[in-house]
């Protein structure tokens, strides 16, 4: 009991707003120490020996974080971290963006569809949440509010297509999930292409109806430029083109096998720097800034990644695991009732806590449960990232939400951004289930 306990604590803890990155690490100690002392005065030896137990405890946890520094897999982290911030400063964001309002601004809807389609290269190329968000409501909001777009749709259209980076590879969260369940990342940036597509589908498709149906909620952009359409199509081929030419050498040299994902994340690095030479952006200043933010990025990610295991660790120990998976594995409906469960708590703790949190605070748990019950760990991986995509967007705590909020215009108001993102949570929700029925049967 005592472990459900710590697991709540550390739920209040975030809500009252105290550090992620430190959060699961204290609570592992408070409650480390206070189930030691425990167990020691139920056998009779007092407070000098609960402090035995709590240092016998911690005795492993060098040791623990030793192998996640030596595990080649995590290497890929802050490499497609580097890749990705350096992609941002070259304003890759802002050129794809004008050269797709070109080629769809004309129909209703094109200027959201071309949000969709630049945060699905931005996702495949940057893979930064945060910074697709920033960009596309710096850049598309304004076009969307000049032209009576309707806000929520706007909103909701920004948000949904910046969280796109969760699922479409090469994406931080099945490098982690490939991490936890022991799968190859390659296997599983190869299978998470197809929802990604599915999604991006999903979302124009909801424009489309809704700018059809509603005809004053996203109207046609005519924008008045002396440039003939031929050139602006061979500027628009030209900003597309070189990005996804670096997409498909990191992609393609994972799926056939030619490199690791790590490797590829190398290459990938190098690439970068090349297209910030050839959009002449590159700077010793810029390479500086894009290596600090990844250090910072990374040691955010690594802290919460240590502070995880300490708590798994004092979870285990306090029995909280053999309650979750008694109650897990004597679910009605088996293997399904497990599935439906999972996903149901999954999406209920991403309104509160970060993806990064609930990879390595409950899957780990999950996962030998899901073996257990016959359920092929490579697709119960890809469907957890399609659920912790979610998280970006569900309030309150939705980081998506707070990115778009910070650079709008004055005149959206929070629950112009609220309203946005329901239909596309629903959205995901649904393409969820159908890959899930696909994928587990």
């Amino acid at each position: 009991m005592t472990g459900i306990v710590m697991f709540l604590a550390a739920l209040f803890m975030l809500a009252i707003g105290f550090s992620v990155a430190f959060t699961f690490g204290a609570i592992a100690v408070i409650f480390g120490l206070i189930g030691g002392i425990v167990e020691s005065f139920g056998d009779g030896n007092g407070f000098i020996g609960g402090l035995e137990i709590f240092k016998e405890t911690f005795n492993f946890m060098p040791y623990r974080i030793y192998s996640i520094m030596e595990n080649k897999i995590l290497i890929a982290v802050p490499l497609f971290v580097f890749m990705g911030i350096i992609l941002q400063k070259t304003k890759l964001a802002e050129r794809l963006l004008e050269s797709m309002a070109f080629l769809f601004g004309e129909i209703r809807g094109g200027v959201a569809i071309s949000t969709v389609l630049v945060g699905a290269l931005l996702a495949a190329s940057t893979g930064v949440v945060g910074a697709s968000v920033v960009a596309m409501g710096v850049m598309s909001l304004p076009v969307m509010l000049k032209y009576n777009y309707n806000k929520a749709l706007g909103c909701g259209t920004i948000c949904a297509s910046g969280t796109l980076g969760q699922i479409i590879p090469p994406s931080i969260v099945l490098i982690i999930l490939g991490d936890v369940f022991t799968v190859p990342v390659g296997d599983l940036f190869r299978e998470a292409i197809y929802p990604g597509l599915a999604l991006v589908g999903a979302y124009i498709a909801y424009i489309l109806i809704v700018s059809y149906v509603k005809k004053d909620y996203a109207p046609p952009v005519v924008v008045e430029s002396d440039m003939p359409k031929s050139k602006q199509i061979l500027n628009a081929i030209l900003a597309i083109l070189p990005p996804l030419v670096l997409v498909v050498l990191v992609l393609g040299s994972i799926f056939e096998g030619i490199a690791t994902p790590t490797e590829s994340s190398a290459f990938g690095c190098v690439g970068a720097i090349l297209l910030s030479v050839f959009y002449k952006t590159f700077s010793f200043k810029m390479l500086k800034e894009a290596l600090e933010e990844s250090v910072k990025t990374t040691a955010v990610v690594f802290t919460i990644l240590i502070g995880a295991t300490a708590f798994s660790m004092v979870f285990s120990y306090t029995g909280g695991d053999e309650i979750v998976e008694e109650v897990m594995s004597s679910l009605p409906g088996e293997k399904w009732g497990f599935i439906v469960l999972s996903m149901i708590t999954i999406f209920a703790l991403g309104f509160f806590i970060d993806f990064v949190e609930i990879s390595y605070i409950v899957l780990p748990i999950l996962a030998p449960i899901a073996v257990n019950l016959g359920i092929n760990p490579l697709y119960f991986a890809i469907v957890i990232a399609m659920n912790l995509q979610t998280s970006f967007l569900t309030p309150p705590f939705g980081f998506s939400l707070f990115y778009l909020k910070g650079v709008a215009p004055a005149e959206i108001k929070t629950s112009d951004i609220y309203k946005g993102v329901v239909p596309f949570i629903g959205l995901q929700i649904l393409v969820l289930a159908i890959f899930a029925v696909i994928l587990l049967s």
